[in-house]
């Protein structure tokens, strides 16, 4: 890997680049899933390849390869120069990045069990085991149980001298069972939806899920919605269970923070963001108990926005974006980090692959926990809803209208936890609230989840992103009920 990358260095040199980095990236990937009692996925794929991203007369260029000779690596070194070059032909000002002082280093994700060794067979027994018990609740219509692991081995350079050598390794799994039954459809995840939980972890994670232990009362729940009644409109106080707030952190706090989005350069799939630069350490996002943090480092947590260095051989950091509720931090890069008066990167620049330029994305955006115990919150709420695991969600192209529906939702009465409510839905705007927030959950009630396919840029990338959250409430939240018939 480093002869290849050497290769393109002194080509994007000699042709004139100011600069120029290469990324080499091994991927490994493993897709299994079984559906009602037969295999659904069982995939097994890998890719090689290499891109470089120069900087010549001022602007970007970049181009990969996947033939991997000294001619195709010089060849790929050589447009990527040639692209900057007419790229400046309409710039509209040169590309300037902050300083990163040479770095030299080695990083890996730390396992337990590598998924890539356990063999396939053993997987699969585990994911009909849990979609059986999912269809021994009279009522199910489809059991899906899958599982997902990455590996993916990196060398980055530099024309600064850097050299960076990460392996990461991401693994996942969960389950959905769907009931159909006159003319609605109800279910229910675990342990989140969209996949489950996914981690920057090996196969220990799924190990501790206890899936075929949990299928059956998933399969239950699901069944059990029909009967449930609607859940009941208008304002109301809401506690949201942890992988729930995760989203809402996503998508409410994530995206509008990447500085790209902010300053225009990007806008696909999220639009852009309402947290323009003259809100950056005034705008009250949230009440004085919310704090939000954006940590790449392994102390945060096995979140799948951890990592040693980012795709600009940045260290991983820990960035404060709401301190108290005030609005002190964005996502950057080597680029952007000089437009909000920063003299270094936040470290957020991650690409799909090595045929895709580094886009600044979310790491682990997580929320700190609180003080209180769920108990003592329900207890605490004499009228409410308690709403769990995401279903839908919608927010409009600056982040700042939303509405979310989540699988189910359990009425709190007198400081207790009454009936199952189905087809839950709750709106708002963003910075109402998170003002709205007047208790959070402690650190025992607090997880790291992972989100595996968040989509940006053109072309597409999807890139795992984590949220670390514990189950919070908010007051006067607008509620409603989805999919009504």
């Amino acid at each position: 890997m480093k002869e290849w990358a050497q290769w393109a260095l002194d080509t994007a040199a000699a042709r004139g680049a100011s600069y120029a980095d290469v990324r080499v990236l091994d991927a490994r990937h493993r897709t299994l899933s079984t559906k009602n009692g037969k295999v659904g996925t069982l995939s097994e794929s890998e890719s090689l390849g290499l891109g470089v991203r120069v900087i010549a007369e001022g602007a970007w260029g970049f181009a990969a390869t996947d033939q991997l000779t000294r001619e195709k690596i010089d060849q790929a070194a050589a447009r990527a120069v040639a692209i900057a070059r007419a790229s400046a032909r309409v710039k509209k000002k040169d590309a300037v990045l902050a300083p990163e002082p040479m770095i030299t280093a080695v990083w890996r994700t730390p396992i337990d069990k590598d998924p890539f060794a356990v063999p396939i067979d053993e997987m699969m027994k585990l994911l009909f085991r849990a979609d059986e018990e999912m269809r021994k609740v009279q009522g199910v219509t489809l059991a899906e149980a899958s599982m997902g692991f990455t590996r993916l081995e990196q060398f980055f350079a530099s024309t600064r001298g850097s050299e960076i050598r990460q392996t990461k390794t991401y693994s996942g799994a969960g389950l959905v069972a769907t009931s159909f039954a006159e003319n609605e459809i109800q279910k229910r995840s675990y342990p989140n939806s969209f996949g489950g939980q996914h981690a920057s972890t090996g196969y220990e994670l799924i190990e501790g899920l206890q899936l075929a232990e949990n299928a059956r009362r998933v399969g239950e729940e699901a069944v059990a919605l029909h009967r449930a009644d609607k859940c009941p409109e208008g304002r109301r106080t809401i506690i949201l269970d942890s992988s729930q707030l995760g989203l809402q952190i996503h998508e409410s706090i994530g995206h509008p923070i990447e500085l790209d989005r902010v300053l225009g350069t990007e806008a696909n799939f999220a639009g852009m963001s309402f947290l323009t630069l003259d809100q950056l350490g005034k705008l009250r996002y949230g009440s004085e108990i919310v704090n939000v943090v954006a940590d790449a480092r392994l102390e945060h947590g096995p979140g799948l926005g951890t990592f040693g260095y980012d795709d600009e051989g940045v260290p991983a950091q820990c960035i404060d974006i709401i301190k108290d509720g005030r609005f002190v931090g964005y996502l950057s890069s080597r680029e952007t980090a000089p437009a909000i008066g920063l003299n270094r990167s936040g470290g957020t620049m991650r690409a799909e692959s090595w045929n895709r330029i580094p886009l600044i994305r979310m790491t682990n955006v997580s929320l700190r926990p609180g003080t209180w115990k769920l108990d003592d919150l329900i207890a605490d709420t004499d009228e409410g809803l308690y709403l769990e695991t995401n279903r839908s969600w919608s927010i409009d192209d600056r982040r700042y209208h939303f509405q979310f529906g989540t699988e189910i939702a359990w009425e709190i009465q007198g400081g207790k936890r009454t009936r199952m409510l189905k087809n839950p839905s709750y709106s708002g705007i963003t910075t109402e609230f998170w003002n709205s927030c007047d208790a959070i959950c402690n650190r025992s009630y607090w997880t790291l989840w992972g989100t595996p396919n968040c989509g940006k840029g053109q072309p597409m990338q999807s890139m795992g992103t984590g949220h670390g959250a514990a189950p919070a409430r908010f007051r006067n939240v607008l509620v409603g009920v989805a999919y009504a018939q």
